[in-house]
């Protein structure tokens, strides 16, 4: 099956945001870290690209639902490590709850 080049274009607004947030709940993690987690945990369906994510994580920092410092990799490199805050953890509750909704909802329409 093709992978797109970059699934986060296909995603509803707010998502992308959503599955970082979640992502980071497991732990901290370096931005590549991220996209390979949602690659392997989507089965390959969420191929999310740095020109989405970055600009994502950005977003949330400005947020204060995640902060960052430099760190190094498991390989040894220097990368930003992203971790939730107590604000993200509250937040990712908050957008839990509205994606259940939004999906119920979509749900209800294609079955009707």
């Amino acid at each position: 099956m093709p992978r797109s080049t970059d699934a986060s274009q296909e995603l509803l607004p707010g998502t992308l945001d959503l599955l970082i947030l979640k992502t980071l709940s497991r732990g901290p993690l370096h931005g590549y870290g991220i996209a390979q987690h949602l690659l392997a945990v989507s089965a390959e369906v969420l191929q999310v690209g740095e020109g989405s994510l970055y600009p994502a994580l950005q977003r949330l920092l400005g947020k204060e639902w995640v902060d960052a410092e430099w760190g190094l990799t498991d390989t040894g490199r220097r990368a930003r490590i992203y971790r939730l805050t107590p604000a993200g953890r509250t937040q990712l509750a908050v957008e839990t709850g509205k994606f259940t909704r939004m999906v119920g909802a979509i749900q209800a329409v294609l079955t009707a």
